[in-house]
């Protein structure tokens, strides 16, 4: 039986190397639930490739950080750290979503609890 086969992208560059061997992404804003667009388009020769992969998918909407992972197959950290400096270089923008901009909705989750409680 044959070793199973090993992905081309993670034989040829570790994650470290795309972030530079930075483990933190320069905003500690971004968890894995915020929504990213991109803004404007940018010189392709001036990004990497993940970079570049990145902006042409938020370009035909929002993403979350989760889907950009994994459209890109690499760990939420790297991912992070990509989308944080596209976001410094103004090439994406985050969006806020309801519950960052109001919170929880209270009724909402008053009939969670409701129903929760009836469970019982």
């Amino acid at each position: 039986m044959s070793p199973p086969r090993r992905r081309d992208r993670e034989s040829l560059v570790r994650p470290y190397l795309i972030t530079g061997g930075r483990a933190h992404p320069t905003r500690n804003t971004l968890d894995l639930t915020t929504l990213i667009q991109a803004t404007r388009h940018a010189d392709p020769a001036l990004l990497s490739p993940e970079q570049r992969r990145t902006l042409r998918l938020c370009s035909g909407g929002s993403l979350s950080i989760a889907e950009i992972a994994a459209h890109l197959e690499l760990p939420a950290s790297v991912t992070r750290v990509i989308v944080a400096d596209l976001v410094d270089q103004g090439h994406l923008a985050t969006l806020s979503t309801e519950w960052q901009q109001h919170g929880p909705d209270r009724e909402l989750l008053q009939e969670v609890l409701d129903g929760l409680r009836a469970l019982r």
